[in-house]
């Protein structure tokens, strides 16, 4: 971007809250035509939250009905990531203040993703569909060295669900802590895990503590973003959704709810929906603007 362009308005909205001061903050830039890959990741380290979001043109074939059809792309302070469940919803929630609720289209690097925004007695809520969602095994060894960064003892994970990575949009290594208290006693050695997470191509952790039959506690380490935490996922939340539905720790059509944040001052609640017939994943929550001046 040259010098003597203006730089484009960055808007600050909140995921997975209806108070700005709860779920996962993210960037939000509704033109960024003008901006090169350099600039985007400088927009997003200034802001410092995990991920912010940047709107261009449609790719031609996308679909969607004009000026409602985008392509996207995110950012971390630090890198580039595929999807992003929250920086979703908080774009879809900003563009439906300005052109009113309803369908959207995003083409994003891990495929389409179809959004759409109600209005539920005032407050905005948006339901992304992710990308076609696969689960994989890992080995015994990256296993052993997750859980040593984690400083996770193998006997406070819970056996009831298997360590996978799931994706769904982008990958999430899935480990459930046996206890609440496992769950909130989070100190990791940030450079060990983020060297892992590089070998195996995460984008986060998605640590599950399962308080009833579809209710849930998450947390997301995020250290390959330069983020020791994020706190609400929609991109782990739908590979999550995917994950319990592989093992049948769901039903095939379940409504979950999904609790993260808590433990960092910051709740939030993302509504994760599976249906038999469609192998895809719904997240839902809703947004706000963040009060005070773009940055």
């Amino acid at each position: 971007m040259t010098t003597n362009v203006p730089r484009p308005e960055v808007l600050r909205y909140t995921a997975f809250s209806s108070v700005p001061d709860g779920g996962n903050p993210a960037g939000v830039v509704l033109d960024a035509t003008a901006l090169d890959d350099s600039e985007m990741l400088a927009i997003a380290a200034d802001l410092g939250y995990s991920e912010s979001a940047f709107l261009t043109a449609p790719p031609e074939g996308l679909g969607g009905q004009e000026g409602r059809a985008y392509s996207i792309r995110y950012f971390s302070p630090k890198a580039e990531v595929s999807f992003c469940g929250h920086a979703t919803i908080a774009t879809a929630i900003a563009l439906a203040e300005r052109a009113g609720p309803g369908k959207l289209v995003f083409a994003t690097r891990a495929g389409t993703v179809p959004v759409e925004v109600a209005e539920e007695g005032g407050t905005a809520r948006a339901t992304l569909t992710s990308v076609e969602p696969h689960i994989e095994e890992i080995a015994d060894a990256d296993l052993t060295e997750a859980l040593a960064a984690l400083g996770w003892p193998a006997a406070d994970l819970d056996p009831a669900f298997p360590p996978r990575v799931a994706f769904a949009g982008a990958r999430h290594l899935v480990l459930a802590a046996a206890t609440r208290e496992r769950l909130a006693d989070l100190a990791y050695d940030f450079a060990r895990l983020e060297a892992l997470m590089h070998r195996l191509d995460l984008t986060t952790l998605q640590l599950v503590w399962r308080e009833s039959a579809t209710v849930f506690h998450v947390r997301n380490p995020f250290p390959v973003g330069g983020v020791v935490e994020d706190p609400a996922t929609g991109a782990a939340a739908a590979a999550f959704g995917a994950y319990a539905r592989e093992f049948g720790l769901v039903p095939g059509d379940a409504v979950l709810t999904l609790h993260q944040g808590e433990d960092l001052g910051s709740p939030g609640e993302l509504t994760v929906t599976l249906r038999k017939d469609d192998p895809r994943v719904r997240v839902s929550g809703t947004g706000t603007r963040i009060d005070g001046e773009p940055a």
